[in-house]
């Protein structure tokens, strides 16, 4: 009864934002619901007065219902389809995902980037947009408007990707197949590689749709390793600034080994479409509900304000993950 007491304010506005939000993303593929939920999130809290009464139920819904969302992801991973689908994929996953590192890392050196906004935009642009700042954000304990810029330069780079991959792909001359993998490995959120591998379907009466979707999700299984190795970074950092002993358990993230369970759970069992599909549109929809309390929870004056040298980060790990893509299947025969 206390839990709702204090949340119940919260979590309703969150919900009152996140099903508009859901279904403009359903109209609008190529933006997404979770764009929509944090641009209204931070309409609205310029609006209110007074947040106090919502403040504990939106604190809640970015946290624990972000995390409970990268949970029932995992009921989307039959590991075994993915990686016999997608092990021809995975050497330029990998490039592409160190690229996006390494360019993130040179680039919160030079340009004094908070490591934070570095990290969650590498991390994004690198494996799976949203869905892996949602996973990384616990982990290193992101402030929301890191997250909601974050998700801001993600978005500004998929709609273009989506926008100018089909054609960019016709130009170079790319084979169906050499497309689904440039779409899968180049482009960050599902919703976007959808879209640019329909308009190359419809232009090129192919059936891309698939393979750069079984690529994406390959690319998502990359949640793991980089939260837990993020994990152990910031223990060990804590360990060397904190006179307190480390805590493990505040630490490791548990959710992400929840993650792992439910996509083991969904091998082993081979849980059937009928069972996953709700999960994972439940995951969706959660992290649309998580994103507008993270909209809630941002200024959008001090983040437009602060956007630049994100956004510009974003450009370069997006330019040199496009290039790697490219140049991994040409040295790889794919192309």
């Amino acid at each position: 009864m206390n839990f709702l007491k204090n949340n119940a304010a919260g979590l309703l506005l969150c919900l009152i934002i996140a099903v508009p939000s859901w279904f403009l993303g359903l109209a609008v593929p190529v933006i997404g619901g979770p764009v929509f939920a944090i641009l209204f999130g931070m309409i609205l809290t310029l609006i209110l007065a007074k947040k106090g009464p919502f403040s504990a139920g939106i604190n809640f819904t970015s946290k624990k219902i972000l995390q409970a969302a990268v949970v029932f992801l995992g009921f989307g991973m039959n590991l075994t389809e993915i990686l016999a689908k997608g092990k021809q994929s995975l050497p330029i996953i990998v490039s592409t995902i160190a690229t996006s590192l390494v360019i993130a890392f040179l680039l919160y050196k030079a340009l004094r980037l908070r490591a934070n906004n570095a990290i969650l935009v590498g991390v994004g642009s690198s494996v799976c947009g949203g869905s892996a700042i949602a996973a990384t954000a616990p982990v290193i304990d992101a402030s929301d408007e890191e997250v909601a810029q974050s998700i801001s330069v993600i978005f500004l780079f998929n709609v273009m990707a989506a926008l100018i991959f089909p054609a960019l792909g016709t130009m170079l001359g790319l084979s169906n197949e050499g497309f689904g993998l440039f779409a899968g490995t180049a482009i960050n959120d599902t919703s976007s590689v959808t879209a640019a591998a329909t308009a190359w379907d419809g232009v090129h009466h192919s059936n891309t749709l698939e393979s750069a979707a079984i690529v994406k999700m390959t690319r998502t299984l990359a949640i793991i390793p980089i939260t837990l190795a993020l994990a152990i970074w910031r223990g060990r950092k804590a360990r060397q600034s904190e006179t307190s002993s480390f805590s493990l358990k505040k630490s490791f993230p548990f959710f992400v080994l929840f993650f792992v369970l439910a996509s083991v759970a969904t091998t082993l069992f081979q849980l059937p479409g009928a069972v996953t599909a709700p999960l994972k549109e439940l995951s969706k929809f959660l992290i649309v509900m998580a994103m507008a309390a993270i909209g809630l929870n941002t200024n959008i004056v001090k983040l437009i304000k602060t956007g630049g040298k994100p956004i510009f980060t974003g450009s370069c790990c997006w330019a040199g993950i496009t290039l790697v893509s490219l140049g991994m299947q040409h040295i790889l025969g794919i192309w």
